[in-house]
């Protein structure tokens, strides 16, 4: 039998994905090819800046499919403890990356540091809305961030 535990208030659900976003190191994240086939990969990154920066090769289905319209779902945690992300994703090129988000990058990774490598393309996806629940009683208030802007 589960236990269910209280809900969560709000603020503490924000502040929980604020703690992931900035301690966790993979997530999964969903694209669809223009005639709708999905894509499903797991992919580490940064909380940089208000923005999730991730890295793949500029040839792997995630990458094509975010152009033109870059329309990404993302998500951390395990069914029990969903944080659920949508947003725009623009593609990155390695020499285009501020120095200090792809330093950061690198140091969170252990060391790999694609920007030099012309095979890779970061992922700046930034938020359009964020959810966070952890069972049934939470999914009412789930909605944290709607339209890029905290509700909390």
């Amino acid at each position: 039998m589960t236990i269910m535990e209280p809900a969560r208030p709000r603020e503490q659900r924000k502040q929980d994905v604020l703690d992931r976003l900035t301690k966790d190191d993979d997530l999964w994240a969903a694209t669809a090819s223009p005639d709708g086939r999905p894509c499903l990969v797991p992919l580490s990154f940064l909380w940089d800046r208000g923005t999730l920066l991730m890295c793949t090769r500029r040839t792997n289905a995630t990458a094509r499919n975010l152009t033109p319209a870059g329309e990404v779902r993302v998500s951390l945690g395990h069914t029990r403890d969903v944080v659920l992300i949508e947003g725009t994703a623009e593609l990155v090129e390695g020499a285009e990356l501020a120095t200090e988000s792809a330093d950061a990058f690198a140091a969170k990774l252990g060391g790999w540091d694609p920007r030099n490598g012309t095979a890779w393309v970061y992922l700046r996806i930034t938020p359009r809305t964020v959810k966070a629940w952890r069972e049934e009683n939470e999914l009412a208030d789930r909605e944290l961030m709607r339209d890029g802007a905290w509700l909390v």
